[in-house]
């Protein structure tokens, strides 16, 4: 008797190192396919517009290596980065010709995606153009776009991300606030610039809601840009550029660098 609970120690000893040793084999290989790599997908404020130091093989996408994504990238070295967001992209345009990199070594997703759906380079150039009514008018329009269209775009697009890259964490970058109210400013009217700032705000909340019920985090650059508006004095945005209209309205440098890194790398 006693030799066979010897004998049925000695096995269960055994196996259970066994066991220890097979899943530490495991785990030591799922730790080598863990999925680590890095894909930034998105518009110009993505891509960098605005930020200069533009990769000359990304032609009119106008990456930067000044924009967030990048930054990152250099700061965190993951396993791969794919850098494919593109100037005036919308969200066909990323389900079209963004998507390629993802895949199951995919770990974190950056996206910045509906501000060109809505219209914002309309909104702006209506705004500017002309009067406090044909403004407000403008973002009416586009508003209504953002609560009947808006939504179903950005779910084909986060429903893509999520089947090609199912390990993937993924970042929902918003867009800023533009004017710091209440200070003297040559330009547009106060009543412009509180439709505008009103307009970014309800594009920030539809984004927010869509990517919050898809399982992704919503990375909110609004607190980060607080101070740094337009007609703040100390803008991390560029203002209206006749002599270079498409970096009108985009974040400079700093923007990326004080505005949308701290909030991509807190959400990330």
């Amino acid at each position: 008797m006693r030799r066979s609970r010897i004998t049925a120690y000695v096995t269960s000893l055994l196996l259970a190192v066994g066991f220890a040793l097979t899943g530490a084999a495991t785990a030591q290989a799922s730790g080598t396919a863990a999925a680590t790599g890095y894909v930034a997908l998105g518009d110009s404020y993505a891509s960098g517009v605005g930020a200069g130091s533009y990769i000359s093989s990304s032609g009119d996408c106008l990456r930067s290596t000044k924009a967030y994504p990048y930054l990152w990238a250099a700061a965190h070295s993951p396993s791969s980065f794919d850098f494919t967001a593109c100037s005036g992209a919308r969200t066909g345009d990323v389900l079209a010709n963004q998507l390629g990199p993802l895949g199951s070594s995919t770990g974190l997703v950056s996206l910045s995606i509906g501000g060109n759906d809505a219209g914002f380079a309309d909104v702006m150039t209506t705004c500017v153009l002309q009067s406090d009514s044909g403004c407000l008018s403008r973002i009416a329009t586009a508003k209504a776009y953002v609560d009947s269209t808006l939504p179903g775009q950005l779910d084909s697009v986060y429903s893509a991300i999520s089947s090609k890259a199912p390990a993937a964490h993924v970042v929902v970058l918003g867009y800023p606030r533009f004017y710091k109210l209440g200070a003297t400013c040559l330009g547009l009217s106060d009543t412009k610039r509180a439709a505008i700032n009103d307009a970014a705000d309800y594009l920030d909340s539809a984004i927010a809601k869509r990517a919050a019920d898809h399982g992704f985090t919503f990375g909110d650059v609004r607190s980060t840009f607080t101070g740094h508006e337009l007609c703040s004095g100390s803008a991390w945005l560029h203002s209206l550029n006749l002599l270079n209209i498409t970096e009108s309205y985009h974040p400079t440098a700093a923007g990326h660098s004080g505005g949308y890194l701290p909030a991509f790398t807190s959400a990330a």
